[in-house]
């Protein structure tokens, strides 16, 4: 079973061919050469963690009364929901649901509590103190227009998530991020691989010089994942009671010690600002 075995998802999983640098990313501030003195590495996961709730779940919303048809939901498969979301997006357009209505959509997607606050600390701040990178499980197109409309695009980075775009048609074409060999991550996107490969590849940009420290931010099981190739010194923002948190309270529990980073649990981004300002200070 899942809970008894989770624990060792990708702690070291085979590195598939090719660095991250191969998969689809999108590109720096302005496109500019990314900064190489930037002293904190940060990552955040996008649905409900920037959003307070699913954004592939949204688009029930814009379908013809606001359900989805019984014999679309049945073809869902577990760890295949790109797959399903593929179908839900092929029946939206049947429908005649434009992009502009998709796109209003994600628009009205309301922001986790605190998080605008956050987003603007982080601006506020000099380059070399965070360097900022998204990796979500949702879609390049999601992503974009959510921070485009609330203006926190340019703070990102890099985001890593599953290539996405408008056919001729006006249907959302959604692709698989990648191939790996987690066997406890959805088939399209393994983040512990993303993170690792992205860690390793900017590290090697900088001359070799590490980060002082690396912040993973999330709330679901599969930013457990990558929260595991945290080092001590490092910390693990999960969102407070959600399945990221259970997930690394149980490891806490069966195996104490095996979970190396420090752990701030978050109901708000207010508390993640609050730790980022006595990290900042050098207070513990």
């Amino acid at each position: 079973m899942m809970r008894e075995s989770v624990f060792n998802c990708c702690v070291s999983p085979p590195h598939p061919s090719g660095g991250v640098e191969d998969h689809h990313q999108h590109g720096s501030r302005a496109q500019a050469p990314p900064p190489n003195d930037s002293r904190f590495l940060i990552f955040f996961d996008f649905d409900e963690t920037l959003v307070d709730e699913c954004s592939d779940d949204s688009m029930v919303t814009v379908s013809p009364g606001g359900v989805l048809p019984c014999w679309l939901k049945d073809t869902y498969r577990p760890g295949r929901y790109t797959e399903y979301m593929q179908r839900v997006l092929g029946y939206l357009a049947e429908q005649g649901v434009t992009p502009a209505a998709i796109r209003g959509t994600v628009e009205k997607l309301p922001p986790c509590p605190g998080i605008p606050a956050l987003m603007r600390f982080l601006l506020s701040q000099p380059s070399h103190n965070f360097e900022v990178v998204c990796v979500s499980d949702a879609n390049i197109i999601f992503i974009e227009t959510w921070l485009q409309h609330l203006g926190f695009r340019p703070l990102f980075l890099r985001i890593f998530t599953n290539p996405s775009h408008f056919d001729d048609n006006g249907q959302l074409q959604l692709r698989p991020f990648h191939s790996h060999d987690c066997l406890r991550c959805p088939v399209n996107m393994c983040k512990a691989v993303v993170v690792r490969q992205y860690v390793a590849q900017r590290i090697r940009e900088r001359g070799r010089q590490p980060y002082q420290k690396i912040l993973y931010v999330g709330d679901g099981a599969n930013d457990f994942c990558p929260s595991l190739t945290m080092s001590p010194g490092d910390i693990a923002f999960p969102r407070r009671d959600f399945p990221m948190h259970k997930l690394i309270q149980e490891m806490a529990e069966a195996k104490p010690g095996e979970f190396k980073a420090h752990v701030v649990p978050w109901a708000s981004g207010e508390d993640v600002i609050n730790t980022l300002q006595k990290m900042l200070e050098g207070r513990p």
